[in-house]
């Protein structure tokens, strides 16, 4: 009996991560075509990702890049509009945008000896404008989320990471258990 057990929680640990994935995917690709009118399943997607592609290649444009920053400062005119616009887009450009900033994994000491560490991201070099001219801002992520802390240490409680940003970051969401982690250049 406890053979069987173990055969069916393997089974579960195989099955469940899979069926979630096909499941959340299939979500997104059935919203998509929902908000689109579509019936072709999965055509809404290609849609999507074709526009926003091409939407990217005309904002790359000498002649849009204007019309791009125009729109951009119309919109950090508007109070309400500027607060929930310019966070999705410095959340967005950090991950993947031209001002990537968590590409700098680091190891900070949160106890006085250096015993208990976290993983975290320098987004800003110094803190000067705060008054704190010895300190840096590192972004410590909490696992399963991609919410976070920011928090301002002394440059001499981080040590830099030989591990790239992306696979720092799946390793700090996933609670220590991605295998992912890689050193740089690896």
């Amino acid at each position: 009996m406890r053979r069987l057990a173990n055969h069916f929680l393997r089974g579960l640990a195989i099955t469940a991560p899979l069926a979630l994935t096909i499941f959340i995917i299939w979500q997104v690709f059935v919203t998509v075509d929902r908000w689109l009118h579509l019936s072709v399943p999965g055509l809404g997607f290609l849609v999507a990702v074709a526009t926003i592609t091409l939407i990217g290649m005309l904002g790359s444009g000498l002649l849009t890049r204007g019309l791009v920053a125009a729109l951009e400062e119309l919109l950090a005119k508007v109070p309400l509009v500027r607060l929930v616009y310019s966070s999705f887009r410095d959340l967005i450009d950090a991950f993947v945008g031209e001002r990537r900033r968590f590409t700098r994994a680091v190891s900070v000491a949160l106890s006085e000896d250096g015993a208990i560490k976290a993983i975290g991201f320098v987004t800003r070099e110094t803190m000067n404008q705060f008054g704190l001219e010895d300190h840096v801002a590192v972004y410590l992520p909490l696992s399963y989320s991609f919410a976070g802390h920011l928090v301002m240490v002394p440059a001499s409680r981080i040590s830099p990471l030989s591990f790239e940003g992306a696979d720092a970051m799946a390793f700090v969401v996933s609670g220590g258990v991605a295998d992912s982690a890689r050193p740089s250049g690896a």
